[in-house]
């Protein structure tokens, strides 16, 4: 038994030993003690989105995201409410106020989502600005169609809002068709 050799029983215990501190040596060397001075040829960092990226695509997305609002609220309120699907008796009354529900929150959700890139075009910003707070009054009625209470009131909101939103979009020329959403969008949000 020489002494110069290790057995290997020390070599799996050293050289992974010594590779973590090697490896822990080098990403301290790099990372500097985090003043501004050391960070500036650095590398990429972080910008926000300017004002050119945010109006890219504003339209398109305002389009896309009110017309599955549209299409949502036709599709599982409008239209049953005028099939008589809310009424006290009618066959599937529960499962059609649950999925109105579901429609309701969905709606809200997209219309949100519509004003906030509504904000990307200056048009279209003073076209929906009115809008906000009738979007607004939206947020609890799903809640009261699930149950069913007061559903000629609650429809007629939700169609009148709808109704408003294309009517200013086409104002600012974003024109909004109703596109109705999968039941897997409608539960996604």
């Amino acid at each position: 038994m020489s002494l110069v050799a290790p057995s290997a029983a020390v070599r799996r215990v050293l050289v992974p030993l010594l590779l973590c501190c090697a490896l822990l040596t080098g990403a301290t060397a790099c990372g500097g003690d985090g003043a501004a001075g050391d960070r500036e040829g650095s590398g990429a960092t972080p910008t926000g989105t300017g004002s050119a990226d945010r109006q890219k695509f504003a339209k398109t997305r305002f389009v896309a995201n009110a017309g599955l609002a549209a299409g949502a609220t036709y599709q599982w309120i409008v239209k049953p409410y005028r099939d008589g699907k809310f009424k006290s008796g009618a066959d599937g009354r529960k499962f059609a106020l649950v999925k109105a529900g579901l429609a309701g929150a969905f709606t809200y959700n997209r219309l949100k989502a519509a004003l906030r890139n509504a904000e990307g075009d200056p048009a279209l910003a003073k076209a929906v600005a009115p809008l906000t707070s009738g979007i607004d009054a939206l947020k609890d009625l799903p809640g009261k169609l699930r149950k069913g209470d007061g559903t000629d009131s609650v429809v007629k909101s939700f169609d009148d809002m709808i109704n408003k939103v294309k009517g200013a979009g086409k104002d600012a020329g974003a024109e909004v068709e109703n596109r109705v959403p999968s039941a897997g969008e409608l539960t996604k949000g």
